[in-house]
């Protein structure tokens, strides 16, 4: 395929409820946007307006100037209520132009996207390969609405730090694929990259560790350049609204009891003092779970209100995403003042005590109109009524909070954490955990069938994650990430039926056509055939399992 495409290539991922390109015999006419195409913005879509032109403008050289909605020659954008909220239709007819009518601002916006695709991977270049060129598209009515209200990415970005241009980076690629929540992994023994203003050491002392593991943790290399970086509260507003503008809501994390080194590194009075010497500890340069946890005091409560007020400013989320998981409680058990806080509250021990560390702050942010959302181990010692668990040990704690009556997210690990390798090969870098193919991927289902309707209702939807321990670039990050995270978005937005009966090879027909946009888009995704010479990391150590995951 060329860069001036006469036909589109027209396989659309996540793959739509239905798409009408007329009568089969006769081939479709092409609707072909130009110099003279007006653009035309119904109250409510100016944000699509706007990308419309960034994006097709920068690509096609198109100004896209106002017009009249029932001019020929014009791409207009509309409301329709009648419509899901996040649902769309597009009708493009050679005699007018497109229309793309959604359910509210985010259907149209999605249509948007969609859009795009059609228009083949020419239009997601930044600039104009022949000014000349006239985009088009068949004649054609796609009809769509999503699965799941919930179609999330995890970003790790405690453990390697990613840049704020490749937050948005990753942004964009999320809207490329109609995933609309990014889970913002702040927070971790190995780094804090949030400034809080009122606390300026967990992005001073926090921000940064001495040296890296290289590889899994039974690795004995060592990458000896310090590490690290923050992003500046300007900076997250502007990851925000970016966000906000591609109909994505960003979710923060911050972790607590537990993968909180980073925090204590810098204000030692959050550790079991009692216990150990806190003011010895750094932030941590290896991967797995930290036994140096949070102190269940006073102190340490305060101190966290006080972060998550500038948090709450910052991120205008319903959900704060508090962790809960992997939380040694060996320390507690050693700790005086831990077991007199267990015993002055006639707690069931060290569960207890981490149960009521969650409720405490599930309390707080309900009483300022937020809910928590957090690992499934917050499940265990009792869980407040209004909050959410991601589901990430398997589907077991997902389908107990649905059955308990929770949300749910549905991410565990054995099916969609891509961090986890794609082959069998020796050629795969650093192969971390289980085999997930991009056919495992596509297999992927959400609901585990043994709840019932009222229950599966609970499942909120699904997301991805990508914990960033062996993911030490960009160019690693897009190698473990896509192309499953396509395979995954068609999981989280289109209505497939049963696993089994999922018709992937005309899936993978579809991605031939998908790889040529991740092309154009600079992603430097994991080839069918293996890794590139350059994508291989040898001598690297990681730690494959053997076999199926369990089904856990």
């Amino acid at each position: 395929m060329t860069a001036l495409e006469t036909v589109p290539p027209t396989g659309l991922i996540p793959a739509p409820l239905s798409r009408d390109l007329g009568d089969a015999g006769a081939r479709p006419r092409t609707v072909r946007l130009g110099a003279q195409t007006a653009l035309a913005a119904a109250p409510g879509t100016e944000n699509t307006a706007r990308w419309l032109r960034s994006t097709l403008g920068a690509a096609f050289a198109l100004p896209l100037p106002p017009g009249p909605a029932d001019a020929p020659d014009t791409v207009a954008l509309a409301l329709d209520p009648a419509l899901p909220e996040e649902g769309y239709r597009l009708d493009a007819d050679a005699r007018w132009g497109v229309r793309v009518t959604g359910g509210g601002p985010a259907g149209v916006f999605w249509g948007a996207q969609t859009l795009r695709q059609l228009l083949g991977p020419t239009a997601f270049r930044s600039a104009p390969l022949d000014p000349g060129y006239t985009p088009g598209l068949p004649e054609q009515t796609v009809e769509d609405a999503p699965r799941f209200r919930w179609r999330g990415l995890m970003l790790d970005v405690a453990r390697h730090f990613l840049p704020k241009d490749g937050v948005l980076r990753y942004l964009d690629l999320m809207a490329a694929h109609k995933l609309n929540v990014l889970h913002f992994h702040l927070t971790d023994d190995q780094g804090w990259r949030l400034e809080i203003r009122r606390y300026p050491k967990l992005t001073g002392i926090g921000a940064w560790r001495e040296r890296s593991k290289l590889g899994h943790r039974d690795s004995p290399l060592w990458d000896p350049r310090p590490h690290g970086g923050h992003y500046t509260q300007d900076d997250i507003r502007e990851i925000v609204a970016y966000a906000a503008a591609r109909q994505i809501t960003v979710v923060p994390e911050i972790d607590i009891p537990g993968h909180s080194q980073a925090a204590i590194a810098a204000y030692p009075e959050l550790g079991n003092t009692d216990v150990i010497d806190t003011t010895s500890l750094k932030v941590w340069d290896t991967w797995g779970v930290n036994p140096n946890v949070l102190a269940p005091t006073d102190t340490t409560l305060r101190f966290y209100e006080h972060v998550l007020e500038e948090v709450l400013e910052l991120f205008p989320s319903s959900f704060v995403h508090l962790g809960g998981d992997e939380c040694p409680k060996d320390q507690w058990r050693a700790s005086p003042a831990a077991q007199a806080r267990i015993a002055a509250l006639s707690l069931d021990g060290e569960d207890g005590l981490q149960s009521w560390f969650i409720r405490h702050f599930d309390r707080w942010l309900t009483a300022r109109g937020r809910r928590l959302i957090g690992w499934d181990e917050i499940l265990e010692g009792g869980l407040a009524e209004g909050a959410a668990v991601s589901s990430w040990r398997g589907y077991a704690g997902g389908v107990a909070a649905a059955k308990a009556g929770h949300d749910v997210v549905m991410c565990p690990e054995q099916q969609v954490y891509l961090d986890h390798r794609q082959h069998i090969s020796a050629d795969e870098p650093v192969p971390i955990g289980y085999l997930r193919t991009l056919e495992d991927v596509y297999r992927f289902e959400p609901v585990p069938p043994e709840l019932t309707g009222e229950q599966a209702a609970r499942i909120l939807g699904t997301q991805a994650n990508a914990w960033s321990e062996a993911m030490d670039s960009r160019q690693r990050l897009d190698y473990q990430v896509f192309p499953r995270l396509a395979a995954f978005a068609e999981v989280a937005w289109s209505r497939l039926p049963a696993p089994a009966a999922r018709d992937y090879p005309e899936f993978t027909r579809r991605m031939a056509d998908h790889y040529a946009r991740l092309d154009a888009l600079g992603v430097d995704y994991r080839p069918p055939g293996g890794p590139l010479p350059w994508q291989q990391r040898p001598g690297i150590l990681g730690r494959p399992f053997d076999g199926a995951p369990p089904n856990v």
